[in-house]
């Protein structure tokens, strides 16, 4: 069972999603609010799996509630699907790791859609508390994927595509099998929010996905780097490479 709390300052709002998921019988809401203080207070109470959250509420908005949550040590940070009417806050809401955003008004398969990716993640990775896991983890979970904007538009590039990262100035270049992306991001940030059971820093400037490493090879230099499956070599740091040898030997 799936114990939710609905937070939208709308009544029909909140009326029209009880309605919609009426049918699903592993949900059951155990709460309502109206303003983001009332969320922030129901959520301690109740300690729901699942947050239906909408964004522009008042007194603050729902990001605001996120932080909040997050900064409480003794409060269990729920799953969060986000409900509102605004699609400029899509991005920023992946960016904190929510389930899913949905536009209003959406349907019911939509909605189904964005409550079998929370069933999925309660799943793969179990729920802790908010400062104890860390507030740049969002809420809860390494993030699956990374979102930004490229050329007029937003992409969803899941994180199990990425074979290295690499640190350019101010910006870092995200490499796939078949293209490299830049986005303007910090090594450490990004470093912060993927699971460190998949990637691994392996030099100030590189992290790859363990999942494509081949070898690790002494050039003729001296030089230690890592070889990927496509070939390509990325520096390894030399305080680095004890740690990489533990998680290749671990696979």
């Amino acid at each position: 069972m799936i114990h939710a709390v609905v937070a939208d300052d709308e009544v029909l709002a909140r009326q029209k999603l009880r309605q919609l998921l009426r049918d699903d019988r592993d949900i059951e809401i155990v709460g309502e609010s109206a303003t983001a203080l009332e969320t922030i207070e129901l959520v301690k109470a109740t300690s729901p799996e699942l947050l239906f959250l909408d964004i522009r509420m008042p007194g603050m908005d729902g990001f605001d509630v996120v932080d909040a949550l997050a900064n409480h040590a003794d409060v269990s940070l729920p799953r969060i699907i986000f409900t509102t009417a605004y699609d400029q806050y899509a991005l920023r809401a992946f960016e904190v790791n929510a389930v899913d955003y949905l536009l209003k008004p959406f349907t019911q398969e939509r909605l189904r859609t964005a409550i079998e990716r929370v069933r999925e993640q309660s799943q793969a990775k179990p729920q802790g508390t908010g400062a104890a896991n860390g507030k740049s983890q969002g809420v809860n979970f390494y993030t699956n994927r990374i979102i930004f904007k490229s050329r007029g538009r937003i992409l969803f590039l899941p994180v199990s595509d990425i074979r290295w990262i690499g640190a350019e100035g101010n910006y870092v270049r995200l490499s796939t099998a078949m293209e490299t992306h830049l986005l303007r991001e910090t090594m450490a940030h990004l470093a912060e929010r993927l699971d460190p059971r998949g990637f691994l820093r392996v030099h100030r400037s590189f992290i790859v996905n363990l999942k494509y490493v081949k070898e690790v090879r002494r050039e003729s230099n001296g030089d230690s780097v890592v070889i990927m499956d496509s070939g390509q070599k990325v520096a390894l740091g030399r305080s680095y490479r004890s740690s990489l040898t533990e998680q290749l030997h671990r696979a």
